[in-house]
């Protein structure tokens, strides 16, 4: 093993090139150092429909199993099924081989301890990745740990249609695009069952993504759905990524939804329910967020981008729900973790009950809160940048709890570096389209300088 291929060791996973960078002998090691870590003696593993999946896993089970660890491989499944399975049955960790919405030459795992905690580069990644790289440690004396297989997937359909009233879901038209991953055969399994009626697109598991790549955040990934949208006057549309741990919504009128006003709803919805509840946001989100939620009765707490620590932050203040700009929506009641299927039934009960249109649930937002959406700039120097920003706006509220907020009466943005790249990311949001626009170009003026 070189060091070079340290590099594929992120901030909140294992991901690279297949199999020049992530091969079956690193998996087998991967495997290794994660039972070693976490010193597990029962762990559940799960893959993606990736070509390289099946031999990754295999190998990651061969080290795992090494080292005296129990498997449970649950098989083809999406990212939030494999948190599921790790987090009901108690086990001590799991794994997930995936690259979530890479393209296909690209795989990764996605490594969690017991209660589906995700291990992060402040802790676990690091240590993983070292033991991983350095010397094969002598061979444990006794019998390798057991291989058995389960089909979770049943149990939990079951969890994630407990989050809904099914009485209240009515037929509305929804079109569903799966981008070839994993949210097919998982949203089969939850629809099947509900009175809706559907136009299902790119169902069938392909790693070669043949029809788009399975990233909704791009927005010529959304142009299949809003067409078909518009064509079928359908109520809503709902694209999953890769892994089909992240959701994204097209209301009726064909319009994409930002996270975080997704977010917003979401969270007013539970506010709602529970009076006085905590929502945990991230610090690049719309005020539409904290606004809705406080007018709803509950108390919005702002936090760093990235699911390994919003799901620290949302089990210290037993937050009820959460949401990130990029469409990862957690759970209190899914052990804190993140799930693509749990907000699209959610947003469905939310429109169902209200006997409104989603593009009319939206309009107050869509109204006062104009947002950039994320901007990435190439920078040479990303901490010099970062001064010049604080520097120049050192007149407003300045918060760096991830990057730079700043923030003033009428507008406000987040500037904060990539885990993986020399790029900036800046995040703007004012309350009228002209000043958002003036003001994002002023910032992004400063930024590539």
């Amino acid at each position: 093993m070189t060091s070079a291929l340290s590099s594929i060791f992120k901030a909140y996973d294992i991901r690279g090139l297949s199999p020049s960078e992530l091969d079956p002998p690193l998996a087998r090691r991967i495997g290794i150092a994660f039972v070693d870590y976490l010193k597990a003696k029962n762990i559940v593993i799960g893959r993606d429909m990736r070509d390289t999946s099946p031999q990754l896993a295999a190998a990651f089970i061969e080290g795992a199993r090494s080292r005296g660890a129990n498997v449970v491989d649950i098989g083809m499944v999406s990212t939030d099924m494999l948190y599921y399975a790790v987090a009901s049955q108690a086990k001590d960790g799991g794994a997930m081989l995936t690259a979530s919405h890479n393209p296909k030459q690209y795989n990764g795992i996605k490594l969690v301890r017991s209660g589906a905690i995700a291990l992060s580069g402040d802790a676990g990644i690091k240590e993983v990745r070292d033991g991983a790289l350095g010397p094969e440690p002598a061979a444990l004396a006794g019998p390798p740990g057991a291989l058995t297989e389960q089909d979770v997937s049943a149990a939990y359909v079951a969890h994630c249609l407990s989050f809904i009233d099914v009485k209240k879901m009515r037929p509305l038209k929804l079109v569903l695009d799966a981008g070839n991953g994993m949210g097919g055969p998982t949203a089969e399994r939850i629809f099947g069952g509900l009175p809706f009626e559907r136009t299902d697109l790119y169902f069938a598991p392909d790693g070669n993504f043949p029809n788009h790549p399975a990233d909704p955040l791009v927005e010529e990934n959304r142009r299949d759905i809003i067409v078909m949208v518009k064509a079928k006057g359908a109520d809503m549309g709902i694209a999953w990524d890769g892994d089909a741990d992240r959701c994204f919504f097209i209301d009726d009128t064909g319009e994409f939804i930002p996270g975080d006003f997704v977010t917003a709803l979401l969270g007013t919805m539970f506010a709602k329910r529970e009076p006085g509840a905590t929502i945990v946001y991230d610090c690049r989100a719309s005020r539409a967020v904290a606004d809705s939620v406080k007018g709803a009765g509950g108390v919005p707490v702002m936090h760093r981008v990235g699911h390994a620590f919003m799901k620290v932050k949302m089990r210290e203040l037993n937050a009820v729900y959460g949401g990130e700009v990029s469409a990862h929506y957690y759970f209190r009641d899914n052990w804190f973790a993140d799930n693509g299927m749990i907000p699209a039934l959610l947003l469905l009960e939310l429109v169902c009950g209200s006997g409104r249109k989603l593009s009319e649930l939206l309009a107050p937002y869509r109204a006062k809160y104009f947002i950039s959406g994320e901007i990435n700039s190439k920078v040479a120097d990303v901490p010099r940048a970062l001064a010049r920003i604080e520097e120049r706006y050192r007149d407003g509220r300045i918060l760096k709890l991830d990057g730079i907020s700043v923030d003033y009466d009428s507008w406000h943005f987040n500037v904060r570096g990539s885990n993986t790249e020399p790029l900036l990311r800046l995040n703007l949001e004012a309350y009228s389209q002209a000043e958002m626009e003036q003001r994002r170009d002023e910032v992004l003026e400063l930024i590539r300088g």
